[in-house]
């Protein structure tokens, strides 16, 4: 709250990077030493010199900066990053009415769409979960949000914007008024068709050249320039009586513009893109895993024409976005998934271009895009997983569709001579193999991966740290050896599955992983005459009657400690069907001999 304009900027500043590079602890500390106080007072004295200075705008006359907007972007952001990690200063921004003043900025987007996009940004964290807000949502506040979702810029942070803002009216569905359901979702999915659609390897080569041109530009210019300054230098040194201008004079004094990072307009405008579809790609995930709606809500959304959601450009004309709580029902998410896989999502599952990746690696400064080019194939993996589980073959192109989806994440798995070492990676493709294996084992869907790739797939996966790729490639192998159960001659792949999956069983350090390869191998040898052979080769029988035991005493050592509540119940499940399991395969007569 420092008179100076400039100081206030500084500040500011140095608290976001505080907040953003802290994390939870910082912001803890923040919220404690009780800064949101001046921090709302800083952001309603904003909001209203916002309006004040448009009739005398506060700006820097050598620079065009204009200060009260920079303080506030500043602030806006500070603000988000404490919000999304402390729920008291949540609690706060909701009994001081801070969303009238945020919404305030937002109407800047025209002129101003960083300021925008930091609004948005905010919104988005601070309407997740937060009921209490909702109320404050009212047909005012909705027009604004309505306004910046039709906004017609077509540069990559409106792009962005957009996306935030869709985002945002999905964490308030509660709050819209009944009767329009069928154009919320056609805006919101609108929207994220429009972000996903474009190619970010082809963004980045594009903006990569249009970057070396603007520099080659700049540095023809400054060469004239500095041929101007020696032909008046030379004027200048035949006047005795002109004074000479120190060096450091030439800089106004209080400047610290040279402290901030250069534009470099069009790496931030690639940034904005692989942002906005991050960000899309985790908004689907959450509609994808939302309560269906009960009859009543479905005919009014069916009601609504939903069957061209991705094939229309336009929204609904005439009757604005006004709309109604929704969750996503399996009609829906037909209409939705049907257009939404082959045309977007599944693009993005695909490793990144590699001539981009190339420019990005031969440039310092758009180096930190390979991360998020690779964060955005992880989602998009994410968002594929969570489609499989929610389709039905149909909707998802049918058989064919799927042995094609499974061929295509087999390619990116097994494309080089090492499986990927990334876990965020591995993680995502084989959740969505899991997915999809299990939906094509459930209808009868022959499977296109070698029990050499499958093995191959679990021993390099069981050997990585992060736990759910463990869990995941047993599940795999399990999926996958139940349907080899039901084939001829497929004994001795049984026995190297089954010998697999005991030794995970009973070596795995992760009680977790271990209750799921026992899943897994009462799946595989269940039934079948190829099973029945491979089980009395590798003396499953006896084996799992001399680990049920130790499987018992690890849970009770272990579970409550190591576990959650969920994995808990599955492992009491696990616990139950090896009893079960044990006892069918006695009555199979499946003793030692």
């Amino acid at each position: 709250m420092d008179h100076s304009l400039a100081v206030r900027e500084t500040a500011a500043g140095a608290l976001r990077n505080l907040s953003a590079c802290g994390g939870f602890e910082v912001c803890d500390d923040m919220v404690t030493s009780d800064i949101m106080t001046p921090l709302v007072a800083l952001l309603k004295e904003c909001s209203t010199e916002l309006d004040a200075n448009q009739l005398s705008p506060k700006k820097c006359r050598e620079t065009n900066k204009n200060y009260i907007e920079d303080i506030a972007d500043e602030a806006i952001n500070l603000l988000w990053n404490i919000c999304e990690c402390n729920d008291t200063a949540v609690y706060i921004f909701n009994k001081e009415g801070c969303l009238k003043a945020v919404l305030h900025y937002m109407k800047k987007f025209s002129t101003n769409v960083d300021l925008a996009i930091s609004v948005a940004n905010c919104l988005q964290a601070v309407t997740e979960d937060n009921p209490d807000l909702l109320l404050s949502f009212n047909p005012s506040a909705l027009r604004v949000l309505e306004t910046v979702m039709l906004c017609p810029e077509s540069t990559m942070k409106h792009v962005l914007l957009r996306t935030l803002i869709a985002g945002t009216i999905w964490n308030i569905k509660d709050t819209i008024p009944p009767g329009s359901q069928g154009s919320m979702v056609n805006a919101i999915l609108k929207v994220f068709s429009e972000s996903l659609a474009i190619d970010a390897g082809e963004t980045i080569i594009r903006m990569n050249e249009a970057e070396k041109n603007r520099l080659k530009l700049a540095v023809e210019a400054e060469t004239e320039e500095n041929m101007s300054d020696v032909v008046d230098n030379c004027v200048l040194s035949e006047d005795d009586n002109m004074e000479e201008i120190p060096k450091g004079k030439l800089r106004r004094e209080n400047d610290v513009s040279d402290l901030l990072p250069s534009d470099k307009w069009e790496l931030k405008e690639v940034t904005a893109l692989l942002t906005a579809q991050q960000t899309a790609l985790e908004i689907i995930v959450n509609m994808c895993c939302s309560e269906d709606p009960s009859d009543d809500e479905w005919e009014e959304l069916s009601s609504s024409d939903e069957s061209d959601l991705f094939m229309e450009n336009s929204y609904n004309e005439g009757g604005g976005l006004l709309m109604t709580p929704l969750c996503l029902s399996d009609e829906v998410r037909s209409v939705f998934l049907n257009n939404l896989i082959p045309k977007k999502i599944l693009e993005k599952t695909a490793f990144p271009n590699s001539v981009a990746l190339d420019i990005c690696m031969h440039n310092p400064s758009w180096k930190p895009l390979i991360k998020k080019l690779n964060t955005v194939q992880c989602r998009a993996l994410t968002c594929l997983h969570s489609i499989l589980l929610v389709s039905d073959v149909d909707c998802l192109g049918g058989a064919s569709a799927l042995q094609s989806l499974a061929q295509h994440l087999s390619q990116l798995i097994f494309s080089k001579t090492e499986l990927p070492a990334d876990t965020e990676f591995l993680e995502a493709v084989t959740s969505a193999l899991r997915a999809l294996l299990q939906t094509m084992a459930s209808k009868n869907i022959s499977q296109c991966m070698t029990p050499e790739q499958l093995l191959a797939l679990c021993e390099a996966g069981i050997h990585s740290s992060n736990a759910s790729v463990r869990v995941n490639v047993v599940s795999i192998l399990g999926i996958s050896g139940s349907v080899l159960a039901k084939e001829q001659d497929t004994a001795e792949t049984l026995k190297m599955i089954g010998k697999f999956l005991l030794e995970v069983a009973m070596k795995e350090s992760s009680l977790v992983v271990a209750g799921e390869a026992l899943d897994a191998l009462f799946d595989v040898f269940a039934d079948g005459k190829e099973a029945e052979k491979a089980a009395v080769q590798i003396k499953l029988l006896p084996t799992l009657k001399e680990f049920q035991p130790v499987f018992r005493t690890r849970m009770r050592k272990e579970g409550k400690g190591q576990c959650s509540t969920d994995q808990l119940c599955v492992l009491d499940n696990v616990r139950m069907n090896l009893r079960r399991f044990i006892a069918y395969q006695e009555t199979l007569g499946k003793t030692p001999t």
